[in-house]
């Protein structure tokens, strides 16, 4: 007769076999990467330095030739306030940076961070995808009002020949994509962790709803964007963002953008893995309207374009980027599910970036959400403790 042991050892042996092979048959086969990554590295959801467990593609920097940022007179002599400080523990920041006038005038690292350490950009790679369409549209590779299926011409649904490059690139395409982050069974999981992401979006998505008519925040939308800049310039997303930004902008470190497991496609929804100071170059150049140190990298007007809400019912959305109306300023900003921003005030030359772990819940029908005003918030009054001519 078998030990009991033994028998319970057998028995759960057979189930993770029903499992695994339920999952393969059933095509949720990514779950079990979802798995390897998340849980068993202690962590319920996706964290901010899991590239290290996906393929990667460098976007390489050119190391002749770094801007460094300037420093500002009054660089780390104004302290953090309390409030913020709170907020940094209570929200497990890894970094913190106030730049006025194009300077440096803040830099905080916490948890074993520092000014090299690569993070995940989560969303704000949003931002940055719809950068590369601006440089592709500048560069003559496409329109932003150009049909969908032009470049992807496998798309699916019932409006799938009517959906522009405009459409996804502000968040209105229509599409059935179901932006749910904590169902492993939805797409936005399945996309995160799949194997082939090309060929999910051809099998997957659809256009079922009227494009241009109504906004919804959908990942899938991006990452149509990403495979129509990639089919129109001829390059990867990695290799055309150093071309187009990284080197350009003197970068000072290489970035790694995750791909899908297959080791193919770029994840354009999300996952530019870098460091804050990096991250900061995309704030500025906006807030100079694609202008440079001189070069015009991006078409003023286009940059305009991203900046102001397309829809009269989204005022709170551009093109890939989020807009805010507070304290009497217009704010746009990019935007990571943990607490990525990157914000920009260009009225007052102000911007602030902050990384982190964790971030706020929006209060009831808001569409921003609570730490966002903390950080401008104390931003500002440790602005208030400069020499008046510095301010």
């Amino acid at each position: 007769m078998m030990p009991k042991s033994k028998k319970i050892i057998l028995t759960l042996i057979l189930l993770l076999i029903t499992l695994f092979s339920g999952l393969y048959i059933s095509g949720h086969a990514y779950i079990l990467k979802a798995l390897q990554v998340v849980y068993v590295h202690g962590h319920i959801t996706s964290f901010i330095d899991d590239f290290r467990f996906f393929p990667t593609r460098k976007i390489e920097n050119n190391p002749q030739n770094i801007w460094h940022w300037p420093l500002h007179k009054q660089y780390n002599k104004v302290k953090p306030t309390k409030r913020l400080l709170d907020e940094h523990k209570k929200m497990k920041t890894v970094a913190f940076l106030i730049f006025k006038n194009d300077s440096l005038l803040s830099e905080h690292y916490y948890q074993g961070y520092h000014k090299d350490s690569l993070s995940n950009s989560f969303s704000m790679a949003k931002s940055m995808t719809e950068a590369l369409l601006g440089k592709a549209i500048k560069d003559g590779y496409l329109k932003m009002s150009d049909k969908v299926i032009k470049y992807l011409p496998g798309l699916k649904g019932k409006y799938a020949k009517e959906v522009t490059i405009a459409d996804v690139a502000s968040m209105s395409s229509g599409s059935n994509w179901d932006e749910d982050y904590y169902n492993p069974f939805k797409i936005t999981t399945e996309a995160y962790f799949s194997h082939d992401l090309k060929k999910l979006m051809m099998n997957k998505v659809r256009i079922d709803e009227k494009p241009g008519q109504k906004f919804k925040y959908l990942s899938g939308d991006t990452q149509l964007m990403g495979l129509i800049i990639a089919r129109a310039t001829g390059m990867t997303l990695s290799e055309y963002m150093s071309k187009s930004f990284w080197q350009p902008m003197g970068a000072r470190k290489y970035a790694l953008w995750t791909l899908d497991d297959k080791g193919e496609t770029e994840k354009a929804f999300c996952c530019i893995n870098a460091n804050a100071r990096d991250f900061a170059r995309f704030g500025k150049l906006y807030a100079h309207r694609g202008n440079w140190e001189g070069r015009q990298i991006l078409d003023t007007a286009y940059v305009q374009k991203s900046l102001s809400p397309r829809l009269e019912s989204a005022p709170y959305y551009g093109y890939s980027w989020w807009l805010s109306r507070y304290q009497g300023k217009h704010i746009a900003y990019m935007r990571g599910v943990l607490g990525q921003y990157v914000i920009i005030i260009p009225e007052d030359h102000l911007m602030i970036v902050r990384l982190g772990k964790k971030r706020d819940k929006a209060a009831t029908g808001k569409h921003h959400n609570q730490d966002f005003y903390v950080y401008i918030d104390e931003a500002y009054r440790m602005l208030e403790q400069l020499p008046q001519k510095e301010k």
